[in-house]
């Protein structure tokens, strides 16, 4: 199965390390020693001890919680077309009252152009305070096409933020596959001087569940705790999400677990990449992280199909069709060896 990056339970070092640790008695809702830890480990990777650090259980969660808090009822949050609020959570953002304003994405990215363009346009609406007013700007790192902001991107798109009074959120459930990726220009604490809040998904690497929401030490967060226990997500035994992120940053720099193991899902998806374009099948995104688009034709699709599942993205033409390749830290070599022998074997 390649479907997606979240197929298999949880790391071996993680189900460890919570079988060690299950009979400890600890506090609730994320005031432990194994909390504190993680948090401590993660303020190491940003580089500022005074980081804000809260643990969520889900990326959905995340974004819904993260995004009511840094609005008030009238504002709203732009993204790509294709950013996962606005396209997988279920309308999640607009349940909490806060509408979506969707841009349109190049390779799954926006620009800091387009959002000066969006609000310049916004604030020179005489009928503006009819409109949802934009506060928040979200982007995915990687995106949902797999593709990766560069520094100087990252930069620009913060500095425009800066100007307008808008806070830059980071979806971060592929962090790990970004920061590793061999085209990444990024660290951990590059995203976290140019952005207002992000986080860190442990669901899609490796956790058996979980996210890091990081709030940088200028950004508001006094009274976020009160809107996690609202939304549902002030976990009781809060201890199970420090336990998996201590284990998952618990090393110096990137000699760590979350990157190890990120790194090794990339390898494998640059491995899938290079032999199918050997093969002369077409990419519907040039992507450098975990995620893969193939195009096949509806004939290889169907005779592939039979042995392995992928997930649908979209259709190319009559008779081709793209479909997401995903490699995950728990992915085996021998599994993406497989499939690309019988692709070549079909084709």
């Amino acid at each position: 199965m390649f479907n997606c990056d979240y197929l298999e339970g949880a790391h071996p070092e993680i189900l460890k390390r919570l079988s060690e640790t299950n009979m400890v008695q600890t506090p609730g809702y994320g005031v432990d020693s194994y909390c504190d830890h993680a948090r401590e480990l993660i303020r190491k990777q940003v580089g500022d001890d005074k980081a804000y650090v809260q643990f969520l259980v889900g990326g959905t969660q995340t974004n819904m919680t993260v995004l009511a808090y840094l609005m008030r009822h009238h504002e709203g949050v732009i993204a790509a077309d294709t950013g996962h609020i606005a396209v997988h959570e279920t309308g999640s953002v607009e349940a909490t009252g806060h509408k979506v304003l969707t841009i349109a994405n190049s390779e799954g990215k926006i620009t800091a152009k387009q959002v000066d363009d969006y609000v310049n346009a916004h604030n020179a609406d005489e009928m503006k305070q009819h409109m949802v007013k934009p506060k928040v700007v979200f982007i995915g790192y990687a995106t949902e096409e797999g593709t990766l902001y560069s520094k100087r991107e990252l930069m620009d798109l913060y500095d425009v933020c800066k100007k307008h009074d808008l806070y830059l959120y980071v979806d971060g459930a592929r962090m790990g596959y970004g920061l590793t990726s061999e085209k990444s220009d990024l660290t951990m604490k590059d995203i976290y001087d140019y952005s207002d809040v992000f986080y860190i998904g442990g669901t899609k690497v490796g956790a058996l569940f979980g996210e890091a929401i990081v709030f940088k030490s200028t950004t508001p967060h006094d009274d976020f705790r009160y809107l996690m226990k609202q939304k549902g997500g002030l976990m009781a035994k809060g201890r199970l999400l420090g336990i998996q992120f201590e284990t998952l940053f618990d090393g110096e720099g990137e000699d760590c677990l979350y990157y190890q193991i990120s790194a090794h899902a990339n390898r494998l998806a640059m491995k899938f990449k290079k032999r199918v374009k050997e093969l002369g099948i077409e990419l519907y995104q040039d992507s450098f992280t975990n995620q893969q688009f193939p195009i096949f034709t509806d004939e290889l699709l169907e005779k592939l199909s039979k042995d392995y599942s992928f997930n649908y993205w979209c259709r190319v033409d009559d008779t081709h069709s793209a479909v997401r390749v995903c490699t995950s830290w728990a992915t085996l070599e021998e599994n993406v060896d497989r499939l690309l022998a019988d692709i070549e074997k079909y084709m």
